[in-house]
């Protein structure tokens, strides 16, 4: 279509995002208990909020009465439950969206305030990040797919770091993921002095849950962050999975470090890139927080950078650029995923993994 919208099938919306999947929303830190915000998630309105005692959840921000954004509300106790309340006329939702009150009625019985509801998204907050479910169907609204779990126990993130790229989400996948673009794009002498040279990588990929990985190996020599902050003997691994997950594991002999990366969709042309890292028994580390958090928002950043020029090639050609060999293997998987997604929702039946293991090379 003109304006970049397919129309829709089941498990993709008409702008290609996944449905029936989890999506990043927000960090728990940034979500106070009473209080709530806006965000746009998937091209919606999405209000988060945490109740007086602590329960986060998330309803879609805009009243039916005169379409005000609730999140401009305040929380209220109604009949001893959590609501909230619109500001313009009082309306109140409970955390499942249902109404509750409408204070302006004469006689309550003579209106079925209950039939009245809000979309409600279902909530997951788990190790310091809140995920929400987007149901293909706004009125089914159980997740029909496991939260997501990074086997990350009871750890809390030690920074978090966030932009938004002026990007389709598929994009922002495709150019995350891109594993030749780092000596050019990340040249940084704690990560990749240019003068080291390009140098022939060969790694193998496993398919993985809704996914793939670079199976656990030796980082590359030239990675000198790995060495300075984990010592010699480090090993890593790194998981893709839709709808829009990337997590890497670096593992020493006792440090752990996990760095998750999520991709949020926004609008159509706007994705909003959180990356959230743990680690454990590193207190080096812990004393380079200063150090550490302006570089992973520079690396972040110049991501970002090449996103916005390559827009400006974007205005001038239609349809996709030009792929070849290895190093655009993980996008054609990604857009392959993807696929397989909405034929098994089409369907009806189970994912099944198209990826199988391989050895890509290039050099980098």
């Amino acid at each position: 279509m003109a304006d970049g919208t397919l129309p829709k099938s089941a498990g993709v919306s008409a702008e290609g995002w996944l449905t029936d999947s989890w999506y990043f929303a927000c960090a728990s830190s940034s979500l106070k208990p009473g209080e709530q915000f806006r965000r746009i998630i998937l091209g919606q309105p999405v209000m988060l909020a945490r109740t007086v005692k602590g329960e986060a959840f998330a309803l879609r921000d805009i009243c039916p009465h005169r379409l005000v954004p609730l999140s401009e509300g305040r929380q209220v106790d109604t009949d001893g439950q959590p609501t909230i309340q619109c500001p313009y006329h009082g309306w109140r939702f409970n955390t499942s969206g249902q109404c509750a009150h409408m204070p302006s009625l004469e006689k309550p019985e003579d209106f079925a305030t209950d039939k009245v509801r809000v979309r409600r998204y279902p909530v997951h907050e788990t190790n310091g990040m809140i995920f929400i479910y987007a149901a293909d169907n706004p009125r089914e609204d159980e997740p029909t797919l496991p939260a997501p779990d990074f086997g990350l126990g009871a750890q809390q993130p030690k920074f978090i770091v966030h932009q938004t790229f002026n990007a389709h989400m598929d994009d922002a996948v495709v150019g995350l993921m891109d594993p030749a673009h780092v000596p050019f794009v990340h040249d940084q002498w704690w990560w990749r002095p240019p003068s080291v040279g390009l140098k022939l990588k060969e790694k193998p990929f496993i398919p993985a849950t809704r996914g793939w990985a670079l199976a656990r190996h030796q980082p590359s020599s030239n990675s000198l962050a790995y060495k300075m902050l984990m010592g010699s003997e480090v090993t890593t691994e790194i998981v893709f999975q839709i709808p829009g997950f990337r997590w890497e594991v670096i593992e020493a002999k006792k440090a752990r470090i996990f760095t998750l990366t999520c991709l949020t969709p926004v609008e159509l042309k706007k994705t909003r890139i959180t990356q959230i890292t743990f680690w454990n028994n590193a207190p080096f580390l812990d004393l380079a927080l200063p150090v550490l958090i302006p570089a992973a928002r520079k690396f972040l950043g110049q991501d970002g950078h090449m996103v916005d020029i390559q827009n400006e090639g974007m205005r001038f050609h239609k349809g996709p650029g030009m792929w070849i060999d290895d190093i655009d293997v993980q996008a054609k998987w990604y857009l392959t995923l993807k696929k397989e997604w909405a034929a098994s929702r089409a369907e009806g039946r189970e994912f099944a993994n198209p990826i199988e293991a391989r050895t890509l090379r290039w050099r980098s």
